[in-house]
């Protein structure tokens, strides 16, 4: 249950990301290929964070700890989003990338890899298609509250996982 939680946090920051987009032409193509990257980067993550558990076994928890706390205030900081207009594979990438250094720390965790993948991606892919959609309709939301979600949500996890040790 927490693999598939944490799939939905991590997409939280593409959807405060995409509200603020409403001149794309590929919505489909876009969630498409930023959910893909939502997968493809945790592999990578979850590998690394793997690796890293031998090596760091004794210190792991409060290493991950400590990278989910950073994480989740880095996305709370950077709730100032400008308007800007990037290829859609840039796009994809830009939006995607802390789903690498996420999955470090929760490979670290030895969570279920492959459900917080899919989960990651299904989210993803959902949340931003609609977010795509709603910044089209010109329906003014502002991504903040959903970056200070994230962001939240993230430094919890890492308070509990710290605790839980």
């Amino acid at each position: 249950m927490q693999e598939i939680f944490s799939g939905l946090i991590v997409s939280l920051d593409v959807v405060a990301l995409y509200l603020l987009i409403t001149d794309v032409k590929s919505r489909f193509l876009l969630s498409m290929w930023t959910a893909i990257l939502h997968m493809i980067f945790p592999v990578i993550g979850f590998t690394l964070g793997n690796w890293m558990l031998q090596i760091f076994m004794q210190w792991s928890n409060i290493v991950s700890s400590i990278l989910l706390f950073f994480i989740g205030l880095q996305i709370i900081l950077s709730s100032k989003n400008g308007h800007r207009t990037l290829p859609i594979g840039l796009l994809a990438i830009t939006a995607s990338l802390d789903t690498f250094s996420v999955s470090i720390s929760f490979g670290m965790l030895n969570l279920q890899k492959y459900y917080f993948i899919l989960s990651a991606g299904i989210w993803t892919f959902i949340l931003s298609y609609i977010a795509l959609h709603i910044a089209k309709a010109g329906i003014l939301f502002k991504g903040t509250p959903f970056k200070w979600i994230a962001g939240l949500s993230l430094i919890t996890i890492s308070v509990y996982t710290l605790w839980d040790q």
